[in-house]
């Protein structure tokens, strides 16, 4: 059976404005947190010692190769809205922008969510959504050598990681070293290995600082709303969260208490089984 794994990647045109729309060829936003899902489910599995080219693959088959019903799996990201009846979930998270009509799902096997917000959300339809919490991308510490990402990367006492629609903004006010969640996956976590502070407007800058014990503070976004963030704190054991209104006063607090986090359980019910049934 081949896996689908559900991630936001939408494409976008290269050049803004009405002529980008028009002709303007299209490329993937490439976020780096919605990236993530893919990463970390293939570390797992490899270290469970499943061949995904054997067992099943992280991605859409043809028709032509695999006939059969595929499985879906979301993981990391406010993705709920996209799932349908069936799917499995794995420390999703539901997008706080979206209204409840977008959700058309009447029943999902649900392993764990992001938060006791989306849990409540998913019990309030009738889901049973167990009290396990977790967004993934705080497992990249755990999963791979911070020392070793980091390598390569000049060692600072802060980064800005800002959410992509607060990039341009940020980068074009401030002198501090700045981070575009949209570039290369891994050079993103490098950077913030190798760094001992990180405040910003990105949900999964914070997660990933948090999960190599870096001290992490959230800078009041734009254009998001501030469920995700109270899911992922809440759901990590932290009953308040204190957002910066701006990048200057997030530097002069400092990180957030981090959250004592154990990550067993969250790799305990990751779903393995899918690819071997």
């Amino acid at each position: 059976m081949t896996v689908e794994l559900l991630h936001w990647n939408p494409a976008r045109p290269a050049v803004k404005g009405r002529l980008g729309e028009r002709f303007a060829p299209k490329r993937p936003l490439n976020n780096f947190g919605d990236l993530l899902g893919p990463v970390i489910s293939h570390e797992l599995l490899r270290r469970s010692g499943i061949d995904t080219d054997k067992q099943g693959q992280l991605g859409q088959a043809s028709p032509a190769q695999d006939t059969r019903p595929q499985a879906r799996l979301a993981t990391v990201g406010s993705i709920l809205h996209f799932c349908r009846n069936g799917d499995t979930l794995w420390g999703t998270g539901r997008n706080g922008k979206i209204s409840d009509r977008r959700h058309k799902f009447t029943s999902l096997d649900v392993r764990a969510v992001r938060g006791p917000l989306t849990r409540d959300f998913l019990r309030g339809r009738g889901i049973d959504a167990p009290s396990l919490f977790g967004d993934p991308g705080i497992l990249v510490g755990h999963l791979w050598d911070r020392e070793q990402l980091a390598a390569g990367h000049r060692l600072r006492p802060h980064r800005i990681v800002p959410n992509f629609h607060d990039f341009r903004e940020v980068r074009d006010r401030m002198s501090a070293p700045t981070l575009d969640p949209r570039g290369d996956l891994w050079d993103v976590i490098g950077g913030i290995a190798a760094s001992s502070l990180i405040v910003g407007s990105s949900l999964h800058g914070i997660i990933v600082a948090e999960s190599f014990g870096i001290p992490a503070r959230l800078v009041l976004p734009r254009t998001e709303t501030l469920f995700k963030y109270e899911d992922y704190y809440r759901g990590t054991g932290r009953r308040s969260f204190t957002p910066a209104p701006d990048v200057r006063t997030a530097l002069s607090w400092g990180g957030e208490p981090l959250p004592q986090y154990d990550p067993a359980p969250l790799i305990d019910a990751f779903p393995r089984e899918l690819w071997s049934s």
